[in-house]
């Protein structure tokens, strides 16, 4: 048996395939739908070696025929996945198009400050809260699930609405425009497997906003007092003394001093 000879374009040919899967891994090693990811991939491999490595052309062909109307079954077993590949691609490509505001930078920390100070307050009080801030993208379809407010931002003003036992106090608060918009918002609820067992509703909701928007949620744990940041698909304890700055940068605000 004799091989074609291999050429520079056959290696990249090979590290772009290598990269599109790691790239398709990544997406799902967080989901139940992982292990059915391996079982196509070892699917296809035999495909290729029963059809091009050993030529057996009546296996080939029934093989043929499963992969042509498996792709569509593909298309509906992995929708949402698929859905949720090119959202992230798309913040990413925003991400590498966006530049640091100048505009409105003064005005926008101001508030972000309002925001850090309430968090202070509440994670002494052990108060839970779930405090959502716009990015570039628009969160009208979250935003809507809630009770429109429309006001200025303002520390007692977020301190009263997730005072415990309060109407609006479960929920997310989302902040747009330097002004809050709505309480007691509904958001998606993360699904990654990897978060630890303390992280309640409130962080995975926070997680999620953050994995299919480009919004930073801001937790404030009602068991601990502790502070957590959800950005860019990822959730990290953060200190309060760095909790004005990680905003800065998250939201893409040069710091006023």
């Amino acid at each position: 048996m004799t091989f074609p000879p291999f050429s520079l374009k056959d290696l990249i040919d090979i590290l772009l395939i290598a990269s599109i899967l790691y790239g398709v891994f990544r997406l799902l090693r967080h989901s139940g739908a992982v292990n059915l990811f391996w079982g196509i991939l070892l699917f296809v491999l035999t495909w290729f070696v029963v059809s091009y490595v050993f030529q057996l052309e009546l296996t080939g062909a029934l093989f043929d025929r499963i992969i042509s109307v498996g792709a569509i079954a593909l298309i509906v077993i992995f929708q949402n996945e698929i859905r949720s590949f090119f959202n992230h691609l798309g913040l990413r490509l925003g991400k590498m198009s966006r530049i640091f505001r100048s505009d409105s930078s003064a005005e926008s920390q101001q508030v972000l400050e309002q925001v850090v100070i309430a968090c202070a307050h509440m994670a002494k009080q052990h108060t839970g809260a779930l405090i959502v801030m716009a990015n570039r993208q628009d969160l009208s379809d979250y935003s809507e699930t809630g009770e429109h407010i429309d006001a200025l931002v303002s520390t007692r003003l977020i301190e009263n609405i997730f005072f415990k036992n309060t109407p609006l106090h479960d929920g997310a608060l989302v902040i747009s425009d330097n002004r809050l918009v709505s309480a007691a918002c509904v958001l998606p609820i993360s699904a990654n497997r990897s978060l630890p067992k303390h992280y309640g509703l409130r962080h995975r909701a926070g997680l999620g906003i953050s994995e299919k928007t480009d919004a930073v949620a801001v937790v404030v744990s009602e068991e601990t007092g502790k502070i957590s940041v959800a950005h860019d698909e990822k959730i990290a304890e953060v200190e309060l003394d760095e909790l004005l700055d990680v905003l800065l940068v998250a939201l893409g605000y040069t710091k006023m001093n």
